[in-house]
């Protein structure tokens, strides 16, 4: 089975004509992938932000940083120094074990997936895409479904127009939807 990056390789040449790159350089790669996890209202039980932090952990391959609070808000009952979420930057080999765990087996896990929207791509070329449930990763996949969580993914990439972006993310085998007319 072809991995993410070897289609990486393969897609300068695939997009050399549509978008007319003249040099390598100018190929498009993935530079790094984050994995944001927000706490929400569960920032005062210690014992489910441990789950989280160990299952988004497993889940990534890689130690999770801590996103506290910058200042208290007494609105939402945040205090400055409060946990307010969970972060993971993955580069090089860890961010394309991540895809394609993420594209091959989770993504078809989902319940009722059709596919990626394709208003996630930005005008930066980043894809942004959310995810319900920590349970369609199959080394979270256990009967302890109480303590479910959902995140958000970015793809970052070195492009800057949507349309190349959503070309690359095809040549790659991210499963996005047709855009209506």
């Amino acid at each position: 089975m072809e991995t993410i990056k070897d289609k990486e390789i393969k897609a300068f040449e695939a997009m050399k004509a549509d978008f007319k790159y003249t040099n390598v350089m100018q190929s498009p790669k993935i530079e790094k992938v984050v994995v944001n996890v927000g706490v929400g209202t569960v920032k005062t039980d210690k014992r489910k932000l441990k789950i989280i932090q160990e299952k988004l952990a497993i889940i990534t391959g890689q130690k999770v940083s801590d996103r506290p609070a910058k200042k208290s808000i007494a609105t939402f009952k945040v205090r400055e120094g409060q946990i307010t979420g969970y972060q993971v930057t993955l580069r090089g080999n860890r961010m394309y074990a991540f895809l394609d765990k993420l594209i091959n087996t989770a993504l078809p896990r989902t319940r009722d997936f059709r596919g990626l929207n394709v208003t996630g791509i930005d005008a930066m070329g980043n894809f942004s895409m959310g995810i319900k449930e920590n349970s369609i990763f199959p080394e979270t996949a256990d009967e302890d479904l109480k303590d479910v969580f959902g995140m958000s993914i970015t793809v970052v990439t070195n492009l800057k127009d949507p349309k190349e972006t959503k070309a690359f993310l095809l040549q790659l085998g991210f499963p996005l939807k047709k855009e209506e007319k």
